[in-house]
């Protein structure tokens, strides 16, 4: 018995150096040995080496990798291009999470596979899942307050069905290497304003603003008066997709509202858009309320009684688009510049106005700026940028007018501030928007911006009541990734459906 128990000593004795060093042998690099990730070994490797070997490796598997990764949303299929949403394997990421050091004892047998660390662009994710998703989302109603006449009545807001980005990102991560499709959770969208907002909106804003007239006070001691109709027609009380209510005077529609009073100013033209804005403050205020109008003095060759002879007598149509930037970008000064150039304009019955024809070139010399311009599929700098913008407008109020459409060319692809369909481009002198007088009397173009809008209406003698409606979107195409060589005419831009 003491002989057997010697041994056995001698046994452990010699085994302890034994393990600690294979434990030092697998555990020396800042990999451990034996470190896999998608089946390419990057084990017994300082970091540098590791990340070489694990890049080396996905070249090998680029084609598994670019392939479409289906998906379900609510039961319906879809796939998505991993180059479009930016899903690839963080190698940087994936080998420090792979040289987290395992218990000792493990890392002497076996094998160790590390689940690589994936990434994906959530906001081109969302993008890229909305034609899947396109029949399973419900848009919820947003809160805000209507008029009917001059009484507020509250909207309040209803949840609706959509996808969660972080969520939709996080499923796709966790499953994109797998072999089944990946399930995108769909989301209860809670509504970011309550009740109580809504109400407080109405008692503290909607019922003071049409509670009394405002009095605008004009060079000169005279006035004109906006009543609380023009006030419940142009005020905008809606919630923005965070939830808040701002409230905000449409300009077109207090410009239509008040065409009455705005005519018997005479050589004085009021400011409509600085009109819109000084109202803002005032509106919650109680009676009197005043507020001081911004006017120009104009000389026009024809005045309100001239037009009522020629058959202008009215508003015929108002539309209105939204620009970023503020007054002070290229764009938004190409824009307002070009909309200066057009008010005004009258075209005689069964004339065909030419927007290239009328305002002629629009280069550096006519006061016009580099922005960027659309030209065979991509954004390029070029002078006049942003022109296309009132060209849209232009076209809509033209449209809604009834007006005889000549000729108009749609942009390359869609931008989501133009009305899908309604929309046009322009390049002189090869590309022009036309539209035809083809009523009995003249019809007046009328122009008008703010800091972040242009408004295009027409004046004359109404004809008819045209309105649109949108069927569901169909034969959805993805957009496709184009890389340009780096420099001042790649202006990089996110792709969107067309």
């Amino acid at each position: 018995m003491r002989r057997a128990l010697i041994a056995t000593g001698i046994v452990v004795a010699l085994a302890v150096p034994l393990v600690g060093g294979t434990a030092a042998y697998a555990l020396g690099s800042d990999v451990p040995r034996g470190t896999s990730v998608l089946g390419i070994d990057i084990g017994g490797r300082d970091r540098p080496a590791a990340a070489q070997a694990l890049r080396a490796g996905l070249v090998g598997q680029a084609e598994r990798l670019a392939r479409p990764v289906p998906v379900t949303v609510g039961g319906q299929a879809g796939t998505i291009q991993p180059g479009d949403v930016s899903l690839a394997v963080d190698i940087d990421a994936t080998v420090t999470k792979a040289a987290v050091r395992p218990n000792p004892v493990n890392a002497l047998f076996g094998s160790r596979t590390v689940d690589p660390v994936v990434t994906v662009n959530p906001d081109r994710l969302a993008a890229a899942l909305a034609k899947p998703a396109a029949k399973v989302v419900a848009a919820g109603t947003a809160a805000g307050v209507r008029f009917d006449g001059t009484t507020p009545k509250p909207v309040y807001a209803k949840p609706g069905k959509g996808l969660d980005p972080q969520r939709s990102a996080q499923a796709v991560v966790g499953g994109w290497l797998r072999q089944e499709p990946v399930v995108i959770p769909v989301v209860d969208l809670a509504p970011a304003t309550t009740t109580a907002t809504v109400d407080k909106i109405i008692d503290g804003y909607a019922k003071p603003a049409v509670a009394a007239p405002v009095i605008v006070r004009l060079p000169g001691g005279t006035t004109l008066t906006v009543p609380p109709q023009a006030i419940a027609r142009s005020l905008v009380l809606t919630a923005d997709k965070h939830g808040t209510i701002t409230p905000k005077v449409d300009e077109g529609k207090l410009r239509g509202a008040l065409k009455t009073e705005l005519a018997s100013t005479g050589g004085q033209q009021v400011d409509t858009a600085a009109l819109a804005r000084d109202l803002v403050a005032v509106l919650p205020k109680p009676s009197p309320r005043t507020v001081t109008a911004v006017v120009r003095t104009t000389a026009p060759t024809t005045n309100g009684q001239d037009l009522a002879q020629l058959g202008i007598r009215e508003q015929v149509s108002s539309f209105t688009t939204h620009f970023t930037g503020g007054l002070s970008s290229p764009r938004s000064h190409n824009i307002v510049t070009v909309a200066q150039k057009v008010d005004g304009a009258v075209v005689q019955p069964g004339e065909t106005f030419s927007l290239n024809g009328f305002t002629g070139p629009r280069g550096y010399a006519e006061g016009y700026k580099d922005a960027p311009i659309l030209v065979d599929g991509k954004l390029v700098p070029g002078v006049g940028g942003g022109i296309s913008q009132f060209t849209t407008t232009l076209f809509n109020a033209t449209y809604y007018a009834g007006l005889e459409d000549v000729h108009h060319q749609p942009h390359g692809f869609y931008f989501a501030r133009y009305p899908s369909v309604i929309e046009s481009t322009i390049f002189y002198p090869t590309l022009d928007f036309q539209f035809r007088n083809d009523s009995a009397d003249p019809v007046l173009i009328d122009t008008s911006y703010t800091g972040d809008s242009i408004t295009v209406s027409i004046w004359g003698t109404k004809r008819y009541d045209v309105s649109t409606v949108w069927s569901p979107r169909r034969d959805i195409e993805e957009p496709e990734t184009k890389h340009l060589p780096a420099g001042p005419s790649c202006i990089a831009t996110e792709g969107s459906q067309g």
